[in-house]
């Protein structure tokens, strides 16, 4: 099997989600931390690897590939035998749809807005600013409730396997449920609550985000 090495903070999201599908995959690597907080992620060394200064990359037998999109497709498919992504072209294009509101209209408001808000900012001993939480709420909830309406599957997103879809959300509801607001943007998504009772208690989800 091929030598695979994540760079990247091991509390990224992004790199959680790639960890989890390694997991799944059954998969050996290694893990190489890149702090994106003090800025090792925008050194030399490792912006010659990733130009952008973003987490995940991933090595391949000295070959490199970043953004968590393009890892995840070649992981699957070139370890997995496609395994994780639905076959039918529908469910693709559902798979699809999931990960672009996570990356387009999810992540900056749960995780940039209201997670660094409530969990980071305190823990470095400022004050939540609750304007930017309350502005974030709104369009957290929508992409939430969106999502929502894309579930066909139990007791996952999109069928009774695991797949990248829920590599992708698993890591921001780890950081989400910890906030009060996660009570308000789950509200209308029982699919989703239901879904997060029971992933969140998976092995390679503790390992990973524990």
């Amino acid at each position: 099997m091929a030598k695979l090495t994540v760079y990247g903070t091991p509390i990224s999201t992004y790199v959680r989600t790639t960890r989890l599908l390694l997991e799944g995959i059954g998969a050996d690597y290694d893990l190489k931390s890149v702090d994106i907080f003090n800025g090792e992620s925008q050194s030399a060394e490792y912006l010659a690897k990733n130009p952008f200064g973003k987490v995940p990359t991933l090595e391949v037998d000295g070959t490199l590939l970043y953004e968590t999109n393009a890892i995840v497709e070649y992981l699957d498919a070139t370890l997995a035998d496609r395994k994780f992504s639905p076959s039918e072209p529908l469910a693709q294009a559902r798979m699809r749809q999931i990960i672009s509101i996570i990356d387009s209209y999810l992540y900056a408001n749960a995780i940039s807005t209201i997670v660094i808000q409530r969990l980071i900012v305190p823990n470095q001993g400022g004050k939540p600013d609750e304007a930017l939480i309350a502005n974030a709420v709104a369009p957290a909830k929508t992409a939430l409730e969106a999502i929502e309406s894309l579930v066909v599957g139990s007791p996952y997103l999109l069928g009774s396997d695991v797949g990248i879809a829920d590599f992708y959300l698993i890591p921001i509801f780890i950081y989400l449920s910890k906030t009060p607001e996660f009570e308000t943007v789950t509200a209308q998504t029982p699919k989703l609550r239901t879904w997060w009772d029971g992933v969140s208690q998976r092995p390679d989800v503790k390992k990973v985000c524990g």
